[in-house]
């Protein structure tokens, strides 16, 4: 049954079943009723499996195709009338090109299927930052995630003004990776996304919307759709300042979100609270500040290495309601496990591709059989995180007292430092970059270069994007602070110099005092840094001489790091890069050069 009388509602949903031709179309309400009916279905075909209700209650677990694990940057295209709108750091293909080959792929693909229908909303309904979508899929287990991720319910139709929503089509078609596309039109708030069932690709709210499209309205629209985590941090006299950070992959974004401090700061009741791990949308608010707001309503994080050491509020998030995907199986116990969660491997289990497995199995070559896939992933509800900020369904956001970029880096970059200005913060999220490591690559220290770690998510130009940025800095009289902090700082062994995970805390305590005027900083090349003595080391087995170690800014490195952003800036954006990251640029060879 229609849940709507919407003309472009209707149509859109009318043009896709004519083209898909599914058996049925199902409108989804967000009911519990109707979603404890799709998972039953779900259980019965072995989309799903049940999870111990004992141990795990409301939880389920979900295996994708082997060759269908991760996002697929390769497949993943920005198609805008133009090729330099999508500019140079996103795959392009033209509309016309992108819809007619993606329409023949689809054509008559939900023979045999069900179209499910999901109205959805990211952030509350009916917050002024709320933006609307409808999914078109024909998988139950995007259902289930999207009611987990997003606001799923029939009241988003009736805010649905016009043909003002985010169309989103889905189909898993044959899973087949030679056809397989993941494609945004910005100028069309349309996301098509084909022959995939990974949640990366197939949870439109996530990625596609909430970065990709949302980008680009931000863009139009003069907000911002940011990669970034939210937390609070409560004083103890009560006071809480709130705090957004971007990272790339393999960072600890999810641990510094969900952070839990030392012990040192506890007992003077100091508190850190989760607003968003993953994306944040900032506007402009109450007295010229900055804003912002988790546009979703869980997590979709990674299983592997999560566990009560490494991040006890991730680990509790996944204990009720939850979809695990490409992890562990026990069929005995209806138990979920992955490689970091404990030092117990389970025996004569299932692995992620569901074949027989046990802990400690090796292959011919004598190597670990890992169970879980290493992209294997949890879909938690946000109200399950203990430490979940009472501001989370806040309408209007929090207000943003700090802004932090980061990155991998074993030599360059400091603990932390402070932009002198809003400009120069501009630069240093355009010149964010990480080093692989061996495990990941077989390589170490190759520089890869992440802007406000949105190279992958941009929606649009990426020159244009940072003129944007410059643009939100003059419109807030009362702009954050913005900072740069690196935790992976490695002596002449290649040990970590910093103790990191719960420690980082006394790194965000120095910022918020910071952003107070409450202590005083060394002017350096490359921006403001603690005075050593500033930084808390209360219970740590960390010397302030051992702190200066990583409070230095080494100029013969750092000159080779100026000619590397100078040829990444040449390379990719030229002449078309805002003139004052270029200026931003030669002052700090001026300034290395000058203090040499």
């Amino acid at each position: 049954m229609e849940l709507t009388n919407n003309k472009f509602v209707l149509d859109f949903v009318k043009k896709y079943a004519d083209l898909m031709q599914p058996d049925q179309i199902v409108w989804i309400d967000g009911s519990k009723k109707q979603l404890n009916e799709l998972t039953k279905e779900a259980l019965s075909t072995g989309e799903v499996y049940k999870c111990n209700s004992k141990l795990l209650p409301g939880c389920l677990y979900h295996r994708t195709a082997v060759n269908d694990v991760a996002r697929v940057e390769g497949r993943t295209f920005i198609c805008t009338s133009t090729k330099e709108m999508a500019g140079p750091t996103n795959n392009w293909m033209a509309p016309a090109e992108a819809y007619a080959k993606l329409d023949a792929i689809a054509s008559g693909c939900m023979k045999g299927r069900t179209m499910y229908v999901i109205p959805y909303s990211m952030c509350k309904i009916g917050s002024p930052f709320a933006k609307y979508g409808i999914e078109l899929t024909d998988s139950i287990y995007v259902v289930l995630n999207m009611a987990i991720m997003t606001r799923v319910d029939k009241k988003v139709l009736d805010k649905i003004v016009e043909g003002d929503f985010v169309r989103g089509i889905h189909s898993k078609v044959q899973l087949d990776a030679e056809n397989r596309y993941i494609c945004q039109f910005p100028e069309d708030n349309t996301i098509y996304s084909l022959n995939s069932g990974y949640g990366g690709n197939v949870l439109l709210g996530k990625k596609c919307f909430a970065l990709r499209i949302a980008s680009y309205q931000a863009w139009k629209e003069g907000w911002m759709a940011e990669h970034m985590l939210i937390l609070g941090v409560q004083k103890p006299n009560g006071e809480i300042k709130y705090i957004t950070a971007a990272f790339p992959s393999a960072c600890g974004k999810t641990n510094l979100a969900m952070l839990i401090p030392p012990e040192c700061y506890t007992a003077k009741g100091y508190k850190v609270f989760t607003v968003g791990d993953d994306i944040a949308w900032l506007r402009k608010g109450r007295g010229g500040q900055l804003y912002a707001v988790n546009p979703e309503n869980g997590f979709f994080g990674v299983a592997p290495g999560t566990n009560a050491k490494s991040n006890p509020n991730a680990l509790a998030s996944t204990q009720k309601g939850t979809i695990f995907t490409n992890v562990v199986y026990n069929p005995k116990d209806k138990t979920v496990w992955w490689e970091g969660l404990d030092k117990n491997p389970p025996k004569n289990v299932l692995d992620w591709k569901g074949n027989k497995w046990s802990g400690g199995m090796v292959d011919e070559e004598g190597k670990i059989i890992k169970g879980a896939h290493p992209n294997s992933r949890f879909t938690a509800p946000a109200k399950n995180c203990p430490c979940l900020s009472s501001e989370f369904e806040n309408k209007k956001g929090v207000p943003i007292s700090a802004i932090i970029f980061g990155g991998r880096r074993a030599k360059a970059a400091p603990l932390v430092y402070e932009a002198r200005d809003w400009k120069h913060g501009v630069f240093i999220g355009s010149i964010m970059a990480s080093e692989t490591t061996a495990a990941a690559t077989g390589a170490v220290g190759v520089v890869r270069h992440d802007p406000m770690a949105m190279i992958p998510f941009c929606g649009y130009n990426m020159a244009d994007y940072f003129q944007h940025w410059l643009d939100m800095g003059k419109k807030c009289k009362n702009r954050p602070k913005i900072f740069n902090v690196n935790w992976f700082r490695t002596d002449e062994n290649g040990n970590f110099m910093w103790p990191g995970f719960g420690d980082n805390m006394r790194v965000l305590d120095w910022i918020l005092e910071r952003c107070e005027d409450a202590v005083d900083a060394v002017e350096t090349p490359i921006g403001y840094m603690p005075k050593p003595e500033d930084i808390n080391l209360e219970g740590l087995n960390m010397t302030t001489d051992d702190l200066k170690k990583i409070l230095d800014c080494d100029k013969k490195v750092w000159l080779a790091e100026a000619a590397d952003i100078e040829n990444f800036y040449a390379t990719k954006f030229g002449d078309t890069l805002p003139k004052e990251l270029y200026a931003e640029l030669k002052k700090l060879k001026k300034n290395l050069r000058k203090r040499s």
